[in-house]
């Protein structure tokens, strides 16, 4: 004890010292012992490290904000935006640097070309999310929902840099090693940016036993971002709605490749945009850009319109590139078709769905594959109705995601493969990511059945530090290990992940041999439990009417 707090101590006083050097710098006094301009000084210093106090960086954070200038006369939300900005002014040197690697290195592999290609769109990305997160700070008010917008897009900037870096997980080159010591500090600013969030003053805060944050108000069972036309659409048969463009195989449509569709589709559109999917089997890799805002994809059915490809890692290809559709557009919504990725477990990871897309809803739709079917990027996405299928890892990613009344089937792995349902990949404990799976089945498919046996199953397992995965009312069969969850790599963020189990049922529901993590825990208490329902996790309590389908608002 006494040695770790000679450390803090040192630590405190090389931040002291460097962030006055900052001052120093920046307002030399024309007299050293005038004592306004030691007050001024003084003042400085007490503004950063009270803004910095809770930040997970402090030393950096304190640095950064003495660097900027009259800081004792800006506002909360002005020196995150200032901090913001130097972050941006990092993401486009971090590109300009990839840009250079990616256009005079020779002797690139395919593979390290390929991950800054990643690179470069993700950056892209961060920048689009961290302009709009600064403009949102310009607002002379910052409610409850502008916050939790802000929480998002900051959530999504930082899973964007660590997903640049994890593109070079099987490259045998170096280009990772003279990246990533720039993206880990820019990190590091988003970071501190999240949590001196929490000192906006006048915000209305989530209550301390909120643990995930809200989606917006619930309507019929649909997220209140589906308008009463888009809830229609999502409740019609297909005879019944009016599509903007139509893909057929057969040449009865506008298109005959889901890809010349979207391509077609208005740019930053403000109103839905419904692509019908018409029944049939398309061999495609799909891009929906950030920039095809409100599009849905409308098939005839699972099984029946089906979009397959078969990009996997073991062929030179990124995870974050093997998916078979790719979604990045606000809004995305999809009904009635099959995603699937027909690489085979021996290809290793090998997406069907990536999703990246904010405020996305996916209804009646199958994602198949082996490992890393479903990988549920960033962002806001709700899942209803739906049915994912794989072996490793196969819900994985750092989105906000929310599914319900699914079914999560897992396949036959390879033989020295072990099955896990989900991997979560939150890596700070500010981040409003997650995955609820709520009043699901939890099951074995039926090439598994036969041979569940020789297979082992689990819930999931913790891919980053903070990951975050809770089960509730959901069946689950005989087929889960009875420590029902698994370690990633040792004692890596076993402290700090929140797993949870409430009210499942099902032979393999049984939490009496499950893991004794510190971060994994039963719920017992419905007050907790119910922060991760319809009403709470999405707050939903203001629902007009029931629909045909099935919801649950509350526990019961």
């Amino acid at each position: 004890m006494y040695n770790l707090s000679s450390r803090t101590a040192l630590s405190l006083a090389l931040v002291l010292i460097f962030s006055l050097a900052f001052v120093l710098h920046l307002f030399p006094p024309h007299h050293t012992s005038h004592p306004k301009t030691h007050l001024h000084f003084q003042k400085h210093l007490q503004v950063a490290q009270t803004t910095c106090r809770g930040t997970l960086y402090p030393r950096l954070c304190v640095s950064t904000l003495a660097s900027f200038p009259d800081l004792a006369s800006k506002s909360v939300p002005q020196i995150i935006s200032s901090v913001i900005n130097h972050a941006v002014s990092e993401v486009k040197s971090s590109s300009h640097d990839c840009s250079g690697l990616r256009n005079n290195l020779r002797n690139l592999e395919p593979l390290e070309q390929r991950a800054l290609d990643d690179c470069l769109q993700l950056f892209d990305d961060t920048v689009y999310e961290l302009g709009t997160t600064t403009a949102d700070l310009s607002n002379a008010k910052i409610g409850f929902k502008r916050y939790r917008d802000l929480q998002t897009l900051l959530s999504g900037a930082m899973t964007n840099l660590y997903t640049c870096l994890d593109g070079f997980a099987h490259s045998r080159g170096n280009v990772r090693d003279r990246i990533q010591d720039r993206l880990f500090e820019t990190r590091r600013h988003v970071s501190n940016s999240l949590a001196m969030l929490k000192k906006v003053p006048g915000l209305k805060k989530a209550s301390e036993t909120e643990i995930f944050p809200g989606y917006g108000n619930v309507k019929n069972g649909f997220p209140s971002w589906l308008s009463s036309r888009e809830r229609k659409l999502l409740e019609a048969n297909v005879n019944e709605t009016r599509f903007d463009l139509v893909v057929a195989r057969d040449g009865t449509g506008n298109f005959t490749t889901i890809g010349e569709a979207v391509n077609a589709a208005p740019n930053s559109s403000m109103t839905r945009i419904v692509i019908h999917i018409k029944a049939g089997a398309y061999f495609e890799n799909v891009e929906v850009i950030r920039k095809k805002t409100n599009l849905m994809f409308v098939g005839d059915g699972i099984g029946k319109t089906v979009v397959k490809a078969s990009r996997n890692v073991l062929d030179g290809w990124t995870t974050f590139q093997s998916a078979t559709v790719a979604v990045a557009g606000t809004g995305f919504i999809a009904k009635d078709v099959t995603f699937e990725n027909s690489a085979g477990a021996s290809k290793h990871q090998a997406v069907a769905l990536r999703n990246s897309a904010d405020l996305s809803a996916f209804y009646k739709c199958s994602f198949i594959g082996y490992q890393d079917t479903l990988y549920v990027h960033s962002l806001r996405q709700f899942y209803r109705d739906c049915d994912v299928y794989g072996t490793v890892d196969f819900i994985f990613g750092n989105a906000a995601a929310l599914f319900q009344n699914c079914n999560l089937y897992a396949r036959r792995p390879l033989l020295n493969q072990k099955n896990m349902f989900t991997a979560q990949g939150r890596d700070d404990p500010n981040q409003s990511t997650g995955i609820s799976i709520l009043n699901c089945k939890v099951a074995a498919a039926e090439d598994l059945i036969p041979v569940k046996s020789s297979f082992k199953t689990y819930l999931g397992r913790p891919w980053k530090p903070y990951s975050r995965t809770v089960y509730l009312k959901s069946y689950i069969e005989d087929l889960i290990q009875p420590a029902g969850w698994l370690e990633w790599n040792g004692t890596l963020g076993l402290d700090t992940l929140y797993y949870r189990e409430f009210m499942n049922r099902g032979p393999g529901s049984d939490t009496r041999a499950r893991v004794g993590w510190s971060g994994f825990r039963v719920i017992n208490s419905s007050a907790e439990a119910s922060q991760f329902t319809a009403a709470r996790f999405i707050q939903g309590n203001d629902w007009l009417n029931s629909t045909a389908i099935p919801f649950y608002l509350d526990l019961s």
